[in-house]
């Protein structure tokens, strides 16, 4: 889940980097969400640090939404190294960032979403499909994460 939440994030990266070529607080983050993955050690107090950062870097970005979901996508990639549901949530801000940059949002956030339950195992597809849901609202599209007692 993390590796995947990993490249979720990434996808989206751009957004953030584009506007603040200077601030790598989320690529730091995904490569923490990486480094976990390849090595199997896990440090809570790196982990917490780069999804804190990751997520202070979003609120420093809140003026270009795209920009500040594509950094709250990598602090949640990092933070399933320490709850596995924050996978859903680099999904979520993944393409919320798709539908904040512009008038192909839509069309971008679809296809993203189907990129995403592709590149899922099998077993949690059906996880995925039931939690990560696109909806339109008032005729434009949203994401949210659907949570109950089992989240």
């Amino acid at each position: 889940m993390a590796d995947w939440a990993a490249r979720c994030a990434e996808r989206v990266l751009p957004f953030f980097e584009k506007a603040y070529p200077k601030d790598d607080r989320p690529r730091q983050a995904i490569e923490a969400a990486r480094t976990w993955v390849r090595t199997g050690v896990f440090k809570m107090t790196e982990i917490r640090y780069a999804s804190l950062s990751a997520h202070a870097a979003a609120r420093e970005a809140k003026a270009m939404p795209a920009a500040c979901f594509a950094a709250r996508s990598a602090g949640h990639a990092v933070g399933t190294a320490h709850v596995p549901q924050h996978a859903f949530g680099a999904s979520c801000y993944a393409l919320k960032a798709l539908l904040a940059a512009g008038p192909s949002g839509s069309k971008s956030a679809q296809k993203e979403r189907k990129w995403q339950a592709a590149h899922l195992p099998e077993r949690l597809k059906p996880e995925f499909l039931k939690r990560v849901v696109l909806r339109k609202v008032g005729g434009k599209l949203q994401v949210r994460v659907i949570k109950d007692e089992d989240f």
